[in-house]
């Protein structure tokens, strides 16, 4: 596993298999950069934060994957505390693997699992406890479980000795 903080990164960010959405997030240094390409408009060099945008994802030869939505988050204000834009895309796993493939042709990397809420924790978002927390929130399937992971997440078990 190869890690590179450097990076700009891509990975699926709702489970695979078909639904009406799929989320693909990019974070990094050269995430607005492939932002602007993947949308085919200059002006998403800087876009502004906390903003939705629409628009269609065309390939190299100008060919449409798809009409998407993204949000694009500005660092440190974002999940992992580095710019970041998340594509709300059509949930078909063919579209997802396109946009993603894409991405990555644009210098992009694949994320490795759990990159993201790793950088969130080197970037100091959150503590080791709340870092965890994530993988237990994802992997609730009750209601004890998802409060105990929801408690961790806010900060519960870190705020105990302060």
């Amino acid at each position: 596993m190869s890690i590179v903080l450097s990076d700009t990164i891509v990975a699926l960010a709702t489970p695979p298999g078909i639904g009406a959405l799929g989320v693909i997030r990019i974070s990094g240094p050269r995430c607005f950069e492939i932002f602007s390409k993947m949308m085919n408009r200059t002006s998403f060099k800087n876009p502004q934060s906390h903003k939705a945008y629409f628009g269609r994802i065309k390939n190299e030869s100008g060919e449409v994957l798809d009409e998407v939505v993204a949000v694009v988050f500005k660092g440190p204000n974002s999940f992992t505390g580095e710019d970041t834009v998340e594509f709300s895309c059509h949930g078909s796993p063919f579209i997802l693997q396109q946009v993603i493939e894409y991405a990555m042709r644009l210098g992009c990397r694949m994320a490795n699992p759990g990159e993201f809420t790793m950088r969130a924790f080197l970037n100091g978002k959150m503590d080791l406890t709340q870092a965890e927390a994530v993988a237990d929130l994802i992997a609730s399937s009750g209601e004890q479980a998802h409060s105990l992971a929801i408690q961790q997440l806010r900060g519960g078990f870190s705020k105990i000795d302060q």
